[in-house]
């Protein structure tokens, strides 16, 4: 309710000033979010895929889940990394959907990977968001990959009901970081590896992976 209320303000207090048009104006944008863990444990894959599979589904009503078979019985030196493809690729359509201030179709491949996972959530006229997590095994023990993409509607006569309906359940991007940080967070707890953040977009502060699995998300 307190959410709520700080958004019914905001909302009001934009009204009568110079920002109303920026904030009423209709944008459509296309986010993508990634991170990249270095896990050091001599945990087996499949009690890290449990851990991972635990923490995706506290924020996921249904997730798509993989654990391949490696194509080697030779655990690899460095870890593997995951691909953005566009499926669609030299067709008209991609041709299309790739116009300026747009990504295109893009999806994450986990190739080599020991387990993978994707979801989706909808929500409307917009936060279409994909998400998809790769767990690449090599010597040292393993990196986490964790991509999403969602596809943001902003401004124009709805706005308002959109901040109201953010204040009660939270935005794409704060959704979006919950998820990332539960199933590292969750390997952690089960696993107590060591977890080094590697790579970033947009960057995170502080270590809030390293927090209990319940932990509030940091600001």
């Amino acid at each position: 309710m307190k959410r709520l209320n700080i958004a019914v303000i905001a909302t009001l207090a934009i009204t009568g000033c110079g920002t109303a048009n920026n904030y009423l104006a209709q944008k459509r944008q296309t986010v993508e979010y990634y991170r990249i863990f270095n896990i050091k444990t001599t945990a087996d894959r499949q009690t890290i895929a449990k851990a991972a599979s635990n923490g995706i589904g506290r924020n996921v009503n249904n997730a798509q889940e993989a654990t391949p078979i490696p194509s080697s019985a030779d655990i690899p030196e460095k870890p593997g990394r995951f691909k953005l493809v566009n499926p669609l690729e030299g067709s008209k359509l991609a041709a299309l959907a790739g116009g300026t201030g747009s990504l295109g179709i893009r999806m994450a491949t986990c190739d080599g990977a020991v387990w993978t996972a994707k979801a989706e959530r909808r929500g409307g006229d917009s936060n279409n968001l994909n998400l998809s997590a790769c767990l690449f095994q090599y010597k040292d023990g393993y990196h986490l990959d964790l991509y999403a993409v969602f596809t943001k509607q902003e401004g124009g006569l709805f706005q308002i009901s959109r901040d109201m309906a953010y204040a009660v359940v939270g935005t794409p991007e704060e959704w979006t970081e919950k998820t990332f940080l539960d199933i590292v967070r969750s390997i952690h707890a089960n696993v107590g590896a060591e977890i080094v953040l590697l790579e970033a977009q947009p960057q995170i502060s502080g270590t809030p992976w390293l927090d209990g699995i319940d932990a509030p998300q940091r600001k």
